[in-house]
């Protein structure tokens, strides 16, 4: 090798090395993403956002960050994110509550669950499932309609007012008849351990909480709230096979950005997105959690949010319930 061409081969090897020094300077300079998670560390939401970020974060080639911001039913964390930079680096694991049910719920919610923010991806669903004590006398729909019917009625349980829970049990009222009271709790799994004590009579809930407690011959399914079974509990039917019309309530969880987030930066969020949810994995971590998918295509993310919207008003309205 002649010097000349010696030369020339460190320079390209110098030039291709400070190419890449650059390129990792301007990823540290950018800093990782960060999803804000509304809800405590261990729920449910935080659980999917966990799974869901890792493998963001390896579809963006770049950390993702899971922050916990709980606060006045998912309301704190979700208000943050709408108002932070829309630089793409801020991103909110929403839900049914932050994003459709809070809207009726809080008379002075802080942001607008349409206008303030974009969707990104939807994560999946969840249908709850009916569930009494395994030794109440309770053993079927029917049941539980005649003991709603008498004078003392029947009680159901919920991790708080407004909840997912709260609403299809009121639903589940108007569907059957009969007395059904409200027994708030200050969280889920209070609630749930309140069921299987026979406390309080029964309670709609996750299949990821409540599966495990039914194996154990500790609470008995009696139905689901969707409109098809949850795979987490295919012998369980649902409400509406049984009889009980237009019942379909499930908790769901969407991916959102800031409203202002530029369009380009959006696109490479939506396939970062796409690409970790089409990882078997990832939805096979999500089953576990008794996320089911529901495949949808961006221009159909804003007119579901909006469905839902409508839909969780009219049963919060009739329920009653009201956080301020």
């Amino acid at each position: 090798m002649t010097f000349r061409t010696a030369m020339r081969t460190l320079l390209a090897a110098g030039l291709l090395l400070a190419g890449a020094a650059g390129q990792a300077q301007a990823q540290d300079k950018a800093g990782p993403v960060k999803m804000v998670v509304p809800f405590g560390a261990g729920t449910t939401t935080d659980t999917v956002a966990r799974v869901v970020g890792e493998a963001l974060g390896k579809a963006l080639q770049q950390p993702v960050i899971i922050d916990n911001r709980a606060g006045a039913g998912g309301s704190t964390g979700s208000d943050m994110v709408a108002k932070s930079a829309p630089d793409g680096r801020t991103l909110v694991m929403g839900t049914v509550g932050t994003h459709a049910i809070n809207a009726a719920l809080f008379s002075k919610l802080p942001y607008d669950p349409m206008r303030d923010f974009a969707p990104v991806a939807f994560i999946g669903y969840t249908p709850t499932l009916l569930v009494v004590a395994a030794d109440s006398p309770i053993k079927s729909l029917k049941d539980l309609a005649q003991a709603a019917a008498r004078p003392q009625g029947v009680t159901f349980a919920s991790a708080g007012n407004g909840t997912s829970g709260h609403l299809a049990g009121e639903l589940l009222a108007q569907r059957l008849g009969g007395k059904m009271i409200h027994v708030p709790f200050k969280e889920g799994a209070m609630a749930l351990t309140g069921v299987i004590a026979s406390q309080v009579d029964f309670m709609f809930y996750h299949p990821a909480a409540v599966m495990p407690q039914v194996k154990a011959g500790k609470l008995r399914a009696l139905a689901a709230s969707g409109a098809v079974r949850s795979a987490a509990a295919p012998d369980v039917p649902t409400l509406m096979e049984q009889g009980i019309a237009d019942f379909d309530l499930v908790a769901w969880f969407m991916l959102y950005a800031p409203a202002a987030t530029p369009a380009a930066t959006l696109a490479q969020l939506r396939t970062a997105g796409a690409t970790a949810l089409a990882q078997p994995e990832v939805m096979a971590k999500l089953r576990e959690q008794g996320v089911e998918s529901r495949p949808m295509k961006t221009d159909e993310l804003q007119p579901f949010n909006k469905a839902e919207l409508g839909k969780w008003a009219g049963l919060v309205k009739r329920s009653g319930a009201q956080v301020d």
